[in-house]
């Protein structure tokens, strides 16, 4: 089994920023990760993909292009996983519970219990 933990969330002022880190422990070192990532759900809508990283890149939702960077903060770690969403210039439609993912290439993806972001004056 494989436990995602995210943390950082909060509110915050339109224009700021917010970094939301994303633990993941357990049977790390026996799946094979295809992508890690980042989704939200806001009241009443449905979950959507904000950012993901592959070997083959990185990649953004064009809603958060340009203001958000995903990075992994522990390469060189195989027996955990960090990885964080660096979230800047921040409006209120990017208020939402972010969550965080980890997708093997066989079998199903494994979830984080979401951190909330509140983005309000």
């Amino acid at each position: 089994q494989v436990q995602l933990v995210e943390s950082g969330g909060g509110l915050v002022q339109p224009g700021g920023s917010l970094r939301l880190p994303c633990a993941a422990s357990g049977s790390i070192t026996n799946i094979s990760i295809y992508s890690m990532g980042w989704y939200r759900q806001a009241p009443g809508k449905q979950r959507e993909l904000v950012a993901y990283m592959t070997t083959g890149g990185n990649q953004y939702a064009d809603s958060v292009k340009g203001r958000f960077t995903i990075s992994r903060d522990n390469a060189e770690n195989t027996v955990s996983l960090q990885m964080s969403l660096q979230m800047n210039s921040l409006e209120p439609e990017d208020t939402a519970i972010y969550y965080c993912n980890l997708r093997p290439w066989h079998g199903d993806s494994y979830w984080g219990q979401g951190t909330q972001v509140t983005v309000s004056s």
